[in-house]
């Protein structure tokens, strides 16, 4: 049986929100999926999954403090392990997906961009086979202004129930492809 794991850092909701519509939909494709916060699994190895979803909200373009911190102990333990290697030859069989909500009311889906290539860089140092990028539009919680009359327009209640739906079948299509 394939075997995933999830770990992501959500303050408010919405990606924690995605990250069990990922669950869900792995599962209901027969992947064994274990969930994890970044305080939670700093004694995982991702080398021992066939898919490892990191998810996390862009923070002024970046990965929230707790994911980033976590990336880079796991970063530094990897190359003493000597897991980070010339050229970052492929690890047959081991693939990440990076997942990152956003509210974009400033300049749109561009806030999170920088965020989610920062982690799928982390993976492909590893080896990992970067399967996607997700980049999934959330309410701004705690300010009206930003949730109703930014860039984006009215995102309040993101993700919905259908942006929940389409990620779960997202996921399984990853599913049948491992």
């Amino acid at each position: 049986m394939k075997q995933a794991v999830i770990v992501y850092w959500s303050k408010t909701g919405n990606t924690e929100k995605v990250a069990q519509a990922i669950r869900k939909g792995l599962e209901e494709a027969g992947i064994k999926v274990t969930v994890k916060r970044p305080e939670d699994a700093e004694d995982l190895d991702f080398f021992g999954y066939d898919l490892v979803c990191v998810g996390f909200p862009s923070v002024q373009w970046h990965p929230p403090k707790p994911m980033t911190e976590f990336l880079q102990k796991k970063f530094t333990h990897y190359r003493e392990q000597g897991k980070v290697k010339l050229s970052a030859p492929n690890v047959a069989g081991k693939n990440a997906l990076v997942f990152c909500t956003y509210s974009g009311s400033h300049t749109g889906i561009d806030e999170a961009v920088p965020a989610g290539k920062y982690v799928g860089q982390f993976f492909e140092h590893l080896g990992f086979n970067v399967i996607d990028e997700w980049y999934v539009l959330s309410e701004f919680h705690g300010s009206e202004e930003n949730s109703t009359k930014g860039k984006m327009g009215n995102i309040k209640g993101k993700p919905n129930n259908e942006d929940l739906r389409k990620i779960m079948n997202k996921a399984q299509t990853i599913a049948s492809q491992l």
